[in-house]
Order: structure tokens, then C-alpha cells, then sequence
């Protein structure tokens, strides 16, 4: 297949329309049969329910061009069951999980000139989302939903090379105990955008939140998952029922026990254990691993070893292993290359 003309190796980590994106409408009780789309528009009512109480949900994965030229994706298994679990949460109708896989497929393949060569640092970012669609103006579910797919090539989230984050212990709490931390929902990244851009603002790249109940532990930092390496190469990372399941930490956990021979710890993380690891990380779809140096609790520093020059070297195998996994350099473990074409 022919690439699209494109400039892959300059890409930057942005939206950019490709072809076809999938469609399918909720309505009566039912999902209808789905179809492709070049329409990039969505035509809503002024009171539907995703526009006045945010019933929405989404997902994230990329589509990658392996070694020996296949275009796959990564464990869409799992992007599929977190969608179901985040339709319940928030009272909507499931799509079904074998459809979700169908889709991804139908629109990757249908955008294949947009899937960026081997070699070239570049994927193809894939965004599934749903949304209440008729008019609700009472506090209620909406009746009639929509579900879409669409694709953006995007190149490596940091140029350069992933330099060491400095990140803030947040005044702001990013979920409520026993609230909407552990599903992907639109809400929970509304919230977190006025302490971002504070953080920005103040020369932070991010925010760890602390857990809402007694602040005192590590949860995440509302876009990843924390990651952190003892000073005798443990892999830790944080547990709470109000931070999203990370497929990208769940499988940096696998690879670390079962490719490195890592002991690996998901538990409780508290803040004042910082001072004790060697390295510390964020883990997500768009960077895989962005490497942590310093964190900043209101004036006190807290300095990795691993400092803020480079990736520590755990780290990057670690990143190394999951990449080359992605990528087809490395054996996957059974299940988690999903081949499109």
C-alpha cells in the first residue's frame, strides 16, 4: 500500500483528519450495524446530555507498523473492556467488545496510508469515545448514544528523547473517594486542566495527585500511571480503586517480572517514600514511559539518583522491552499483538 505523502519523521504529537472514521448510533434499545464515515462532523442538539451533564467516555491505542511490515495494535482487549466498564459506571450502554475490536480494525484499515513506516518514530493514534446524544435536561442518562472511531498519525511525544519530568505534589485532588477515578471519563480530564495549566505556569511539567481520602499517598498524575524502581531494582506501583488501569503499567508489570526477572510490587505508595526509590516514571499510551527526576512537595525537593539528564537505566529497558514488543523486535506474549493487516 501507498503512504500518504507525509513528512513522518517531523510529525508532531497532534490531531490531523485522515480518511474514515467508524459511526455507530444507540437508539430504542439498540446499537445499529456501524458504518465508516468521511464526515468529520457531529451534529447534536443544543441540550444533549454530553453537552449538559458530560456523559462521555473515550479510549486511546496506536497502530503500529512491526518490523516485518505488518500494521497491528496493542492488547485492544483491554481498551475494550475499559470502555465497558466505563459505559456501566456512568450508565450507558455497553458497545459490544468484539464490535470495539471490529472497529478499530475497520477504520486502521481504512487509514492505512496514515500508518507511519517502521523506523520512523511515528504511530497511528486511535480515539474510540461514546456520548449521550438526545436532549436531557432533567439530571437523568441519556436514552440515545453515539459511538466513533477516529485516527491521527502523531510522531514521538517527546523529540529529542524523553528528558526527566519535574513534577508538583498538587493542592487539587483529582478524584473523590469511592468516585469516577478508575474509568475513563471525560469528567475526570475536565478537572484536571486548571491544575495543569497552573502547574505549567509555576515550571512544572505535571501534578502528582495524592489519594482524596488522607492524602498521603501517591495516586497518578490524571494523563499516567506512576512507575517507581527501588534502589534493588523493584518494580512499585501505586494501588488505589481511584486510579485509572493503566494497560500500559499493567504491561510494563508483566514485562518487568516475566522479560527482566523483576520482583513487582502493586501496592500502596506513600508520599513519604519517595526519597527512597532510585527511579521514577510515568507510564500511557502517547509516551510510554516519560522518566521522572525531581518532585516538588510545596518547596521540598525530592531528587531521583537517576537524575534529570537522562532515563534510568531500568527505565529504559524497560521501555526498550515493551517498544521492541510493540514493534515486533521482541516476541510478544500470546494475545497481545492484535495483526490489522
Amino acid at each position: 500500500m501507498e503512504k500518504k505523502n507525509l513528512d513522518w519523521a517531523n510529525l508532531g504529537f497532534g490531531y490531523m483528519q485522515t480518511d474514515k472514521r467508524y459511526v455507530s448510533n444507540y437508539k430504542d434499545g439498540a446499537w445499529d450495524e456501524g458504518t465508516l464515515t468521511e464526515d468529520t462532523n457531529i451534529t447534536l442538539n443544543e441540550c444533549a446530555c454530553v453537552f449538559q451533564y458530560a456523559q462521555t467516555i473515550f479510549e486511546g491505542l496506536k497502530a503500529y507498523t512491526t518490523e516485518d511490515g505488518h500494521i497491528v495494535t496493542f492488547r485492544p482487549d483491554l481498551n475494550a473492556s475499559r470502555l465497558a466498564d466505563s459505559a456501566r459506571r456512568l450508565e450507558m450502554p455497553v458497545f459490544p467488545e468484539e464490535r470495539f475490536i471490529d472497529s478499530i480494525k475497520q477504520v486502521v484499515t481504512a487509514n492505512a496510508a496514515y500508518v507511519p513506516p517502521y523506523g520512523s518514530g511515528a504511530t497511528l493514534y486511535i480515539r474510540p469515545y461514546m456520548m449521550g446524544t438526545n436532549s436531557v435536561i432533567g439530571v437523568k442518562p441519556a436514552e440515545e448514544y453515539q459511538y466513533r472511531v477516529f485516527t491521527t498519525p502523531v510522531g514521538p511525544y517527546f523529540k529529542g528523547g524523553a528528558k526527566p519530568l519535574t513534577i508538583r505534589v498538587s493542592d487539587f485532588d483529582r478524584a473523590a473517594p469511592h468516585g469516577t477515578g478508575d474509568i475513563k471519563a471525560g469528567l475526570n480530564y475536565a478537572m484536571s486542566l486548571h491544575a495543569i495549566v497552573s502547574a505549567h505556569k509555576e515550571g512544572y511539567d505535571e501534578n502528582m495527585y495524592l489519594d482524596p481520602g488522607t492524602r498521603t499517598k501517591v495516586e497518578e498524575t490524571g494523563g499516567a500511571n506512576f512507575v517507581f524502581i527501588t534502589k534493588d531494582n523493584k518494580l512499585v506501583t501505586p494501588k488505589s480503586d481511584s486510579i485509572l488501569p493503566s494497560i500500559t503499567r499493567r504491561s510494563l508489570m508483566y514485562v518487568a517480572e516475566h522479560y527482566l526477572g523483576m520482583t513487582v510490587e502493586h501496592r500502596e505508595v506513600y508520599l513519604d517514600e519517595l526519597k527512597d526509590f532510585a527511579e521514577a516514571g510515568l507510564c500511557g499510551t502517547a509516551a510510554v514511559i516519560s522518566p521522572v527526576g525531581k518532585v516538588v512537595d510545596h518547596g521540598r525537593e525530592i531528587c531521583f539518583p537517576s537524575g534529570m539528564a537522562e532515563m534510568g537505566p531500568v527505565t529504559k529497558k524497560l521501555y526498550d522491552t515493551l517498544t521492541g514488543i510493540q514493534m515486533g523486535r521482541i516476541e510478544a506474549p500470546e494475545g497481545w499483538i492484535y495483526r490489522i493487516l
